[in-house]
């Protein structure tokens, strides 16, 4: 592969007929849970306006968001992409995986995925029951949109990667000043909280040269949006990029970039809605 070292490994004489093994899905998603469309349908009908949140350029702020009721980011001024992260309300060590979304749904989602919480509960947190970005499917470089593959900008990697350099407006900070904001926490307790995001609005992949992670500008434009309905009491907060719409760099105070706006509706599902169970593993883990 290019930018990667040469195998030091001769390869054997079966090297073709191991490569040509064909791949298996990892979790076949045939007993998933999926949304029913009625579901989908009363997520969509019946929606009231019952708050808002702007969201800066470079910054991150936070909402909250009932069970049953539909949270709509929404392209507003220009292309933009955003970092969500998503928390039980009401016990904040219960938090968006990325990680397991991704093993169950893939490396972007859309329409009936669901976001997974992480262990133990490992319960659906929200379900996309809208995304008005599901005709971009997967392009030519492999790149699609709304990634749970990213991390999430940072200063961390911002200082590894420019010799010390030191960036605030970056996602993660972003992120824990507006968890710290809107919990009362202390900014280095709200930032243990923060954790890898979905990636709403950006097109990524994964480059089929070298196998590194490609972003690309993100096709959103004002109007915009995805909506998710909270299957729990939600705590979110969501950073506006300080890449814009990522087409050439991001923790950036050059490239173009527009606010968000986070709604927050009551749907006809909302007065009957019955939160899902935590996970129903006994967590004996084979120890009695």
């Amino acid at each position: 592969m290019p930018n990667r070292r040469p195998p030091e490994t001769p390869a054997p004489a079966d090297a073709a007929a191991r490569r040509a093994v064909p791949p298996v899905i990892c979790y076949p998603d045939t007993t998933l849970p999926h949304p029913a469309e009625d579901m989908l349908a009363g997520a969509r009908s019946g929606l009231v306006l019952r708050d808002s949140v702007t969201v800066p350029p470079r910054e991150a702020r936070c909402f909250r968001a009932r069970a049953g009721q539909v949270i709509r980011i929404r392209s507003i001024e220009g292309p933009q992409v955003g970092d969500l992260n998503l928390w039980n309300a009401a016990d904040l060590s219960e938090r968006f995986y990325s990680g397991k979304t991704r093993a169950l749904h893939g490396t972007h989602v859309t329409t009936g995925d669901r976001l997974w919480s992480s262990f133990p509960s490992l319960r659906p947190m929200a379900t996309v029951v809208r995304d008005t970005l599901d005709w971009y499917g997967i392009d030519s470089f492999g790149a699609a949109v709304h990634d749970v593959i990213g991390t999430r900008c940072d200063p961390y990697t911002h200082a590894l990667l420019s010799d010390g350099g030191q960036y605030h407006h970056c996602c993660h900070s972003n992120l824990t000043r507006a968890l710290a904001a809107g919990t009362g926490l202390p900014a280095a307790e709200a930032e243990r909280h923060v954790h890898d995001v979905l990636n709403v609005f950006m097109c990524t992949g994964f480059s089929r040269g070298t196998g590194q992670y490609i972003m690309k500008a993100s096709p959103v434009r004002p109007g915009d949006h995805i909506d998710l309905l909270a299957e729990i009491d939600l705590l979110g907060a969501l950073s506006a990029c300080p890449g814009g719409d990522c087409g050439a760099e991001h923790s950036s105070d050059t490239a173009p970039c527009h606010p968000l706006l986070v709604e927050v509706f009551d749907c006809a599902l909302t007065a009957d809605w019955t939160p899902p169970p935590v996970n129903a593993y006994d967590r004996s883990h084979g120890t009695g």
